[in-house]
């Protein structure tokens, strides 16, 4: 992985410690560690106004500490819904004979369809991110032609990978996420316009 996308990966929580130039891209993804869930540039503040009620008296006496707690809860492990996206690391090959998956898009989707978008040699894949929107699952092509930045595709449950979008290669992909502080800084925006300073 180049650079850059490592550091834009750091940059969002993640421990890039055992990524190596050796590996494949999909050894390396398997070594990365996320401390926390990723909110795109386009969240829409899912859950703030319930965190503001529940912390409605820290946030007049001590903001700081309001926003530590409020990072802590969001960025934390947990089962509640904020539009978050997941990292993931499985692999899918619905193409390759003898794989768990092999046969699974048979009668939706044929191999040739899909490599009218997919870059790669071989049709299989690692799921890179899971979400809850729309498309809910973002993949790399296992043999894509550039493996320190590959193309990420978005793909939805509702239409598997009979509609593939390509999102562009991962260091622009990653562009969408945004760090803590940018967190942060969106969330004060919207408390400030809405319940003042």
């Amino acid at each position: 992985m180049y650079t850059n996308i490592l550091e834009k990966l750091n940059a969002l929580g993640t421990n890039t410690d055992a990524v190596s130039p050796g590996k494949s891209f999909a050894e390396n993804w398997k070594s990365l560690t996320f401390s926390n869930y990723l909110y795109d540039q386009e969240w829409d503040v899912y859950g703030i106004d319930q965190f503001y009620e529940n912390n409605r008296d820290l946030y007049s006496s001590d903001k700081e500490v309001f926003y530590t707690n409020l990072l802590e809860h969001y960025f934390s492990n947990h089962e509640q819904f904020y539009g978050q996206d997941f990292y993931k690391d499985w692999l899918f090959t619905p193409f390759k004979e003898d794989s768990k998956d092999f046969g699974e898009l048979e009668g939706f989707v044929e191999e040739n369809e899909i490599r009218e978008t997919v870059q790669g040699t071989e049709m299989e894949f690692i799921c890179i991110f899971y979400s809850y929107g729309y498309p809910d699952h973002y993949f790399v092509c296992l043999t894509d032609p550039d493996q320190n930045n590959p193309t990420v595709y978005g793909t939805d449950h509702e239409s598997y990978f009979e509609e593939i979008e390509n999102k562009r290669n991962l260091e622009t992909f990653l562009d969408k996420y945004m760090t803590k502080e940018e967190f942060q800084k969106v969330v004060k925006e919207y408390l400030e316009g809405k319940f003042g300073k």
